[in-house]
């Protein structure tokens, strides 16, 4: 049975350097994607990751392979059925405050993403969890509902970061939690204040302080980066690398993740909730010609699936264009005139209108006229994604049972397709209680399968994600975001 005893024993890492006092100020932006609404709150929809996650700490981390790693948790095994995990936390560990982190810390943030009553996009994540209990000051035991061999890969989850006992109602403002950082001031649509915490576990940081800068729109985030106002973004696009990797006083990194960019078509409304339809308005698009256009090479291409090509459930899916075949179910369907389809677009991610337009074109061959409706970056996933019939979207890479339950269960509360599909669901229950890997796998093959039949999801590609900096900022680690360890971030 492989990943149910994956435990992994932390030492307290220090570097040579972590006497050193930190300097400088990074500074990066993001996307002020939930307006003012946004918070700090590492469980709610509105927060801001680019905080949370360098002033949070989960209790397991990604390697630099993408693998579980300690983090707050140094230890931790299952049982022979793994229904109970035992989780061993690190010791001597403070919070911002001051306070002291213990067990009663990790029963509290986990339980409070269960609770229905918060409505935590995150809950689908752990909804396995059916108890949390304190053993004693260092000791978490995890109870669940029914077998699930890969509980550390969820873990590893970027919103199940751990916050002191009874802060809920003021973390959105207060962040508090044991990361490298300590927030200074926070401004949702403007500049938020970090500070080094020179108490952090694994050293004290590298940087004196981080700048983190709300730019809405994607040019003038790069815009942003060529003038020097921050130091690194992290979407820039294959157009865009050519203006920046000529010069000395930028670097580019090219990171393969397991991210997507796709187009959605709500299942629930008309025409799409025609399987028929929904299958057409995939089976028209050329995915390599996707990748090419759209991405100038730099991904790769992915059947329907949010399964990242590195991850041990991807499913080997054949998903050629068919424009006769997508003919034929549409005029099954009652429209073989065609139809028409807005389809509604931002430049909060650059890459977007390049996307739409050349699906516009693939489309109209098979006589689907769409019209492309731009719309405000500010406010789009509050007032336009999973809000209209058809838009564009986007995930960062996920684990393959936490990106086909978070996506596509029907009960989810980010299912944005409105995807309903009771085979689909069974699919994936009897894959978290499967001990057996092979077998294991195979269920999640067969649910990604299922989906490049029935969902109303288009993702023609998974991205290689090139990451921008000014030449003043080293040791950034190159991996995907949620792997990067920031206290060793140091700017000249």
């Amino acid at each position: 049975m492989k990943n149910i005893i994956g435990a992994a024993s932390g030492l307290v890492m220090i570097a040579s350097w972590a006497f050193a006092e930190p300097q400088g100020t990074f500074r990066q932006a993001h996307e002020v994607g939930s307006g003012s609404a946004s918070s700090l709150d590492p469980i709610s929809k509105g927060r801001v990751f680019q905080v949370t996650e360098k002033i949070m700490s989960r209790l397991v981390r990604p390697d630099m392979e993408g693998r579980p790693s300690p983090d707050l948790a140094v230890k931790w095994s299952a049982n022979a059925d793994a229904t109970e995990w035992t989780m061993e936390l690190r010791s001597g560990v403070t919070f911002h405050d001051g306070t002291t982190f213990g067990s009663e810390d990790v029963v509290y943030s986990l339980e409070r993403v269960l609770d229905p009553e918060m409505d935590s996009p995150a809950r689908s994540a752990i909804s396995m969890i059916t108890n949390v209990e304190a053993i004693d000051e260092s000791t978490v035991k995890l109870t669940l509902g029914s077998s699930f061999a890969d509980l550390p890969l969820l873990l590893m989850d970027y919103r199940l970061r751990m916050i002191p006992e009874g802060s809920g109602d003021m973390i959105a403002t207060t962040g508090i939690g044991t990361g490298p950082f300590k927030l200074e001031s926070f401004d949702a649509e403007g500049t938020t204040k970090l500070v080094a915490n020179m108490d952090y576990y694994e050293g004290a940081p590298a940087v004196a302080e981080m700048e983190i800068i709300g730019i809405t729109d994607g040019q003038a985030r790069l815009q942003a980066l060529l003038g020097g106002q921050i130091d690194m973004e992290r979407g820039i696009t294959s157009q865009q690398r050519v203006m920046i990797e000529g010069s000395d006083k930028f670097n580019v990194q090219t990171i393969p993740t397991g991210n997507w960019r796709g187009l959605i078509f709500r299942t629930d409304v008309a025409p799409f909730s025609d399987v028929r339809v929904r299958q057409a308005m995939r089976m028209v698009a050329d995915r390599q010609a996707m990748v090419d256009l759209v991405m100038g090479g730099g991904a790769v291409v992915a059947c329907d699936t949010p399964v990242g090509p590195r991850d041990q459930y991807r499913a080997e899916l054949d998903c050629p264009q068919d424009i006769e075949g997508a003919k034929a179910l549409l005029a099954e369907a009652g429209f073989a005139d065609g139809l028409d389809v807005d389809l509604y677009v931002a430049t909060l991610e650059p890459t977007w209108p390049i996307l739409a337009e050349v699906y516009q074109k693939q489309a109209a061959a098979a006589g689907i006229r769409v019209n492309i409706k731009q719309v405000p970056s500010d406010g789009y996933w509050s007032e336009v994604w999973m809000q209209k019939d058809a838009v564009t979207t986007r995930w960062n890479e996920r684990p393959a049972d936490q990106a086909l339950n978070e996506i596509y269960l029907s009960t989810a509360k980010w299912n944005e397709s409105y995807y309903k599909d009771e085979a689909f669901d069974a699919l994936l229950s009897q894959a978290r209680s499967e001990l057996d890997f092979d077998k294991r796998r195979e269920l999640y093959a067969q649910a990604q399968a299922h989906l490049l039949q029935t969902a109303g999801t288009l993702i023609p590609y998974h991205v290689t994600r090139l990451v921008g900096t000014t030449a003043r900022v080293s040791n950034l680690d190159e991996v995907e975001n949620n792997s990067v360890r920031w206290h060793l971030v140091s700017v000249d």
